[in-house]
């Protein structure tokens, strides 16, 4: 069971409102920080959040407030709920709030050019998105591949620095486990977000070109041998244009033999 009571920060509000409690008491129950408490009585902070009233909801009794009015010093304890012991947080995919969903693809790819050493389990938690994602911008293959550019996950507000360094922690200690080890290239890549931020931006293939980086002519090189290979071409000669229209030699003699024959 948590220590926290259900809808912290209305339920500050309305000790705000209806007890003489300190603030200190308050932000300690209810897990937030006193200046905190104190822009919520000063009207900055939760302007609109309608007080939550913890004697109701069985979270508080009213003599634990009586004992914290009078005692400065004595710390709320939330009341016992044992219908709410085994209930706890369950774990899951990280929720991605809808204003930052399209800055995931171009934090993957800043994880997976900087930190190749990241599982597509790991950059699906960091991130919060899903492993095929993550893979067809590895393969680049993408359907905006061509203008995604990499950001820091941290800088997107994705994920914490925390969450991230302890991420690479562990992908580099199961390397070094397996007895891999960080090249001198990979090294280098590891930069901070300061730094990241700072690059310059890597440069586009154009639009009109971008699916042919890949096309080849599978019969390129036979149709080049088969060229080499041929007699006539070294024979022949089509330099010059009146070329096409000599015809062989022979063919007037033949011409005139046809005539004559005709006439007799």
């Amino acid at each position: 069971m948590s220590d926290k009571p259900i809808m912290a920060r209305a339920t500050a509000v309305w000790l705000v409102d209806n007890t003489t409690l300190s603030f200190r008491q308050i932000a300690d129950f209810c897990g937030m920080h006193e200046l905190e408490v104190q822009g919520i009585a000063d009207g900055d902070v939760a302007a609109g959040v309608k007080g939550f009233d913890p004697i109701a909801n069985n979270q508080l009794t009213a003599e634990e407030i009586a004992t914290g009015e009078k005692n400065p010093l004595h710390k709320l304890k939330l009341k016992f709920n044992a219908a709410a012991v085994g209930e706890e947080k369950r774990r899951g995919p990280r929720y991605t709030p809808l204003s930052k969903r399209q800055d995931r693809p171009a934090a993957i790819l800043w994880l997976v050019k900087f930190h190749p050493e990241l599982s597509d389990g790991q950059v699906s938690k960091l991130v919060g998105t899903t492993k095929p994602t993550i893979q067809a911008i590895r393969d680049r293959t993408h359907w905006n591949i061509g203008s995604i550019d990499p950001i820091d996950p941290v800088a997107l507000g994705l994920c914490k620095q925390s969450e991230l360094d302890a991420a690479v922690q562990k992908a580099n200690a199961k390397k070094a486990r397996e007895g891999g080890v960080m090249s001198d290239d990979e090294r280098r890549k590891l930069v901070s977000t300061e730094q990241s931020l700072g690059m310059a931006p890597e440069p586009r293939m154009p639009t009109a070109i971008a699916g042919l980086e890949t096309f080849t002519l599978s019969d390129s090189e036979s149709d080049s041998k088969e060229e080499a290979e041929d007699p006539r071409d070294s024979k022949a000669d089509f330099s010059d244009a009146e070329s096409f229209f000599n015809l062989p030699e022979g063919d007037e003699d033949d011409d005139e033999e046809d005539d004559a024959k005709s006439r007799r």
